[in-house]
């Protein structure tokens, strides 16, 4: 199973929140290009980054901080979301050397957009299923729907999708554990990957996700920050 670090974005700095609230938030740092150095030399093969600012207003604003980013790192794998609703967002990141852009909002806003860019550019696009309660949320959390993550799971399972993050909004940057019962059963109704995000912060949560043996990946982010773990650490117990 893949651990993957995190980078969220707020202002240009490395930030984590809490349950997705902006006004709860904790500078971890305050030079990302650093962070992500440190996260490549320790091992990862993949980072994730999050546009906090970008996902609320609707359209990239820390995109510069990425582009630096993955122009430092060329050879390194990275996964871009937050604010990107629409094809020329999308392109201009893969363009700029990013491997993959994550589309939440769009795949229950405007589906078909998400359908044709997939279309043109297969195992690009990460789905991102953002749920509270049950319920799919949009527009940075901010906004509800009556999409659950298994509509949304059905309706993209034949459309070269290359991973989805499946996040219980109230599980993250909680540190109480992932929601392994949620994320599993969104698993099993797909053959896409899915990767459990939000809530991480014991090594035995990882463990946890590792022996339900249908979770491809792990995204994470304060336990990291915090020095619950390693990431070295993280890695190992992905492995057992």
């Amino acid at each position: 199973m893949l651990v993957i670090p995190a980078i969220d974005l707020k202002d240009g700095k490395c930030v984590r929140l809490r349950e997705g609230k902006m006004h709860e938030e904790t500078i971890f740092s305050e030079d990302p290009l650093s962070i992500a150095s440190s996260w490549f030399a320790q091992g990862a093969e993949l980072l994730h980054i999050v546009d906090l600012d970008g996902a609320v207003q609707g359209k990239p604003i820390n995109h510069e901080i990425v582009f630096k980013i993955a122009s430092q790192f060329p050879d390194k794998r990275i996964q871009i979301g937050g604010g990107i609703r629409n094809f020329d967002t999308a392109l201009n990141y893969l363009e700029q050397g990013i491997e993959r852009v994550i589309m939440g909002t769009s795949a229950v806003e405007d589906p078909d957009l998400l359908k044709d860019f997939c279309k043109r550019y297969p195992e690009r696009v990460v789905l991102g299923i953002d749920a509270l309660n049950g319920i799919v949320k949009t527009q940075g959390w901010l906004k509800g729907s009556e999409v659950t993550p298994s509509d949304l799971v059905k309706d993209f399972e034949g459309d070269s999708i290359a991973a989805i993050i499946f996040t219980d909004i109230s599980k993250d940057g909680m540190m109480i554990g992932p929601n392994i019962a949620a994320t599993s059963d969104l698993a099993r109704q797909t053959d896409i990957p899915v990767i459990a995000s939000g809530g991480v912060s014991s090594l035995e949560h990882i463990s946890q996700l590792v022996k339900e043996k249908i979770i491809s990946g792990v995204i994470c982010g304060r336990a990291l920050y915090e020095n619950s773990f390693t990431y070295q650490e993280a890695m190992k117990a992905s492995e057992t």
